[in-house]
């Protein structure tokens, strides 16, 4: 396993993150797995180097951080892991229960913290832009939650290339914490991120931790151009419907399947290498409920791919509407 420094900070974390979404007690989604069963694969996650968690509370209403903490709780010392949660999706009733006010993220990091079982949290994360809320209101908020020991740094999620730009730059005007990481939507069936959002991340020194990496795992086959459904996340996920609905979308991951074929390997570590030989990535965050997957997410780090393959894979691509901002 590699390690990279998270973007201009000095902040070490492997090369892949493993994403805790999938797991938590109790869940309403039929394919995140409780501890017992989650346990395995953080273990392994852990004896294959990785050292980046990612998680958010409105994931199983608070079930996946309380799972995050008591697994790598049993792995890692903390100093060890780089943890990184998120905030903005409702957790409470009424009107101040989600967003990004004041009110809001101060709640939001300690019931986090409480529910980690931590004193602290690596890179906490706004999960959206919010649009009631005035975003200085936010950064001085997410400041301040630095500046209290409760955060190492801070990072943001999908939004547009020049919210980014503004709440940098109100950062930067008031003193405050800046981002220094930027979790979006991007791979080989998404690539809008590569016109604004990437190019300005990289000029800033901002690292890329993309979200969906193999498009819910549309890029490793669980579903077809037919409709066939191959796998209980591709039978319950509406969200993933709505994401990847065009037929292009198809073209790309036969590409993938014919480039695989060709190198011998999986799919998903074809489609999870390629997005690590792109600019500004530092780290695409990967989902896994099944050994298999963890197995394809470390393979795939230290697959080496040739422009000819890259350029094969990016050929099919046809532009999307932007989707994932909210």
């Amino acid at each position: 396993m590699q390690y990279v420094n998270l973007g201009a900070t000095g902040l070490r974390v492997s090369r892949v993150c493993l994403g805790m979404m999938s797991f938590g007690n109790d869940s309403d989604k039929p394919w995140v797995l409780g501890e017992d069963a989650a346990e395995p694969i953080v273990r392994a996650a852990v004896e294959g180097g990785i050292t980046f968690f990612d998680t958010a509370d409105t994931y199983s209403q608070g079930a996946s951080e309380v799972a995050t903490g008591r697994l790598l709780g049993k792995l890692l010392t903390r100093e060890e892991a780089v943890v990184a949660t998120k905030v903005f999706m409702p957790m409470t009733p009424g009107e101040n229960g989600g967003g990004l006010s004041r009110k809001h993220v101060l709640a939001a990091i300690d019931a986090s913290l409480q529910r980690l079982g931590m004193d602290y949290v690596d890179l906490y994360q706004i999960h959206r832009w919010d649009n009631r809320t005035p975003i200085a209101e936010t950064m001085q908020a997410l400041h301040d939650v630095v500046r209290a020991g409760k955060a190492r740094y801070v990072g943001a999620s999908s939004m547009f290339a020049w919210q980014f730009a503004k709440a940098q730059h109100l950062a930067e005007r008031h003193g405050w914490t800046r981002f220094v990481s930027m979790q979006n939507h991007y791979n080989l069936v998404y690539r809008e991120e590569e016109r604004e959002m990437i190019p300005q991340c990289i000029d800033q020194g901002v690292g890329v931790i993309p979200w969906s990496p193999l498009a819910r795992g549309v890029l490793a086959g669980n579903r077809t151009r037919e409709g066939e459904r191959r796998t209980t996340r591709a039978q319950t996920d509406q969200f993933t419907d709505y994401l990847y609905n065009q037929p292009s979308d198809f073209d790309v991951v036969e590409r993938v399947t014919e480039v695989a074929g060709e190198r011998g390997v999986p799919p998903a570590q074809l489609a999870l290498s390629w997005l690590m030989h792109k600019p500004g990535v530092t780290a695409p965050i990967v989902g896994a409920t099944k050994p298999e997957h963890l197995r394809d997410a470390l393979a795939a780090e230290q697959l080496t791919l040739g422009e000819q393959e890259i350029a094969r894979l990016e050929e099919p691509y046809a532009p999307h509407l932007v989707l994932g901002h909210g």
